[in-house]
């Protein structure tokens, strides 16, 4: 199961690669806008394997693009989920086009800083020829950790958009506040809580798979005992 603009979809089969993924994004879009979910949203076909699309038609008010690209940060995550990884994942975007992507691969890359957050900001970079990316937003489904809140402020990214909070090691406000500190020479703006249920639902079926245990919805994405 994939959760897209909050609805929930049976996706069968896994996805393996960068050309399959594009053509899930695709799917997915097509799916919702026939559940008239998507409003003026329109993606000009399968975006290219660099992961780079954009969005044609606006999406009005600022809270239906958010939902929007949380959605595609939600089908990553549902990625990194079925290469056994824990399910977050993270899309940087400015105007309205994705620069970088990724999900989390810390175990599959043997990378301890392969987090979603640090995979989006590498491939913006390296498309852009430059680590600072200035008046970009990035969206994530897990609140960042204090680690991709340091490359998040090293890149001058101007927004960050999470989705569960984390109440172990976020670093947006829950646990830290990095992202908005006096003490360092940036500050992102930052919004938290989109598509949330969804997020956290992801994480915490997760855990409980890992367990042995059935999914329970209503627990903590964290506290699934």
């Amino acid at each position: 199961m994939i959760y897209y603009l909050g609805v929930q979809y049976d996706v069968t089969d896994q996805v393996r690669t960068q050309e399959e993924l594009e053509k899930l994004h695709f799917e997915l879009e097509q799916r919702a806008r026939g559940d008239g979910r998507t409003r003026s949203a329109r993606s000009i076909g399968p975006t290219p394997a660099g992961g780079v699309g954009r969005v044609d038609g606006g999406l009005e008010p600022a809270g239906d693009r958010d939902r929007y690209w949380m959605g595609r940060a939600l089908a990553l995550a549902k990625h990194a989920a079925d290469a056994g990884e824990v399910p977050v994942g993270a899309v940087l975007v400015r105007d309205d086009e994705v620069i970088g992507e990724g999900w989390n691969r810390p175990i599959s890359a043997g990378d301890p800083t392969a987090h979603a957050e640090v995979l989006a900001l590498r491939a913006a970079a390296a498309r852009a020829g430059n680590y600072r990316l200035v008046d970009t937003t990035l969206y994530v489904t897990l609140e960042p950790c204090p680690m991709c809140a340091g490359a998040i402020i090293h890149a001058r990214v101007a927004r960050v958009v999470f989705g569960a909070a984390d109440p172990r090691a976020g670093a947006a406000g829950t646990v830290f506040n990095l992202l908005q500190s006096q003490a360092l020479n940036h500050r992102a703006e930052v919004t938290g809580g989109v598509l949330a249920e969804e997020c956290g639902a992801l994480l915490r079926d997760f855990f409980r798979a890992r367990r042995g245990k059935p999914p329970a919805s209503t627990e903590s994405a964290f506290n699934a005992d």
